[in-house]
């Protein structure tokens, strides 16, 4: 059915593109301080996040190689999950061009004979698709930076003599990602921007520099316009959602307590979609707990089982309990498993790379094998 066609409320998502020097890093957190909020950065760029610090207040993720797609999903879901109202991602290129990168998987994939180098997109492409869906549907505002593909061009100066100038061509990034985005911003190595795709029709023919007043505009237009609809079904999901919890504890404070603190404090009317999705694993994980539970033990009391999040510290739950001795396996005194090595360690035997996200029987996987590998390093 037609309806007509109405602007609505909108979260940011620009793309911005320049090749080194250029002042990539800079210009997003001026646009993000002028958008307002809490800020947070995803930061693949050896610290340089931290480089700016004097600007104002952000937070900071570092990622280190190898750029897996597993380690930005999982970066964005963290900082949704924190209420961050503006998200930096700096840079977009390694997940793509970087060690660990999706064209580094696709190469090994088809050097290890799985596939020739066509038939190794298979494999590959999924996970771009869900890097590109986890920033369209992110209830932050997405800035995410890309290096550019260079060239030198002879141009002449002021003196009417030739030199070499510096510019920049296409992303660093899939062909089309471009596309994604509702605005993007080509930087110059003079640090200046010019608009290559703008939806909002605010930056045609000008050339300018980023500052908090480019971010305060972009905010101004974002923000007029009808409130957006909510979710299908969200309403009812909210509801369904308190009445299980209600039923879980039997008592609506201690409902109250565990959902509070999975939402960062948010009330039902201001959930987000990524509050929903948390409380669904939430659910979802002690739902599991029960089944993996012995046979022979009795039936949970809904009345009286309490999830983690409101267990008292001296009566550690059983999961705690699985987690401690994955770490202790894994850890510096076990398979010597860090950062990467322990999250690719994660993800071959769950498809997912923390522990606070897998089920119980995940994670009872998860020891058997960490003790499994330990013995044949033992040996």
């Amino acid at each position: 059915m037609f309806r007509k066609a109405e602007r609505k409320k909108a979260k940011l998502r620009l793309g911005l593109v320049g090749p080194a020097g250029s002042g990539k890093t800079y210009g997003a957190l001026l646009v993000a301080m002028g958008l307002g909020g809490r800020i947070a950065m995803i930061d693949t760029e050896n610290g340089s996040g931290d480089l700016y610090a004097g600007l104002g207040d952000y937070d900071v993720c570092t990622l280190s190689a190898p750029y897996e797609v597993q380690k930005y999903l999982t970066a964005i879901k963290d900082a949704e999950r924190a209420g961050y109202d503006v998200l930096i991602i700096d840079s977009l290129s390694h997940a793509w061009a970087g060690e660990g990168g999706l064209l580094d998987q696709q190469g090994k994939i088809a050097d290890a004979g799985r596939g020739n180098s066509y038939t190794a997109w298979r494999q590959v492409t999924p996970w771009h698709n869900k890097l590109v869906e986890a920033m369209l549907t992110s209830p932050c505002h997405v800035i995410a930076t890309m290096r550019a593909k260079t060239e030198y061009i002879l141009e002449e100066n002021e003196r009417g003599k030739k030199e070499p100038k510096k510019v920049g061509m296409a992303p660093v990034q899939r062909d089309g990602m471009d596309y994604e985005f509702g605005v993007v911003f080509d930087i110059s190595g003079n640090h200046t921007a010019q608009v290559s795709k703008d939806r909002t029709s605010l930056f045609d023919g000008r050339v300018f520099q980023l500052s908090k007043e480019t971010g305060e505009t972009l905010r101004a237009w974002l923000e007029t316009g009808a409130e957006p609809p909510a979710p299908p079904a969200a309403d009812t999901e909210r509801a369904e959602l308190w009445q299980w919890y209600l039923s879980h504890f039997g008592d609506a404070e201690r409902a109250k307590v565990a959902i509070l603190e999975i939402t960062q404090g948010r009330g039902s009317r201001d959930w987000t979609a990524a509050d929903i999705a948390a409380l669904r694993a939430d659910r979802e994980r002690i739902e599991n707990v029960r089944v993996a539970e012995p046979s022979s033990s009795p039936a949970p009391d809904m009345k009286t089982e309490t999830p983690a999040s409101v267990i008292p510290a001296d009566d550690d739950p059983p999961e705690e309990k699985v987690k401690e001795k994955i770490r202790a396996l894994t850890g510096p005194e076990g398979l010597y498993l860090t950062g990467g090595d322990l999250e690719a360690f994660l993800y071959d035997l769950t498809k997912k790379t923390d522990l606070d996200n897998m089920t119980m029987a995940e994670l009872k996987k998860v020891e058997k094998a960490a003790r499994e590998e330990r013995g044949k390093d033992k040996r």
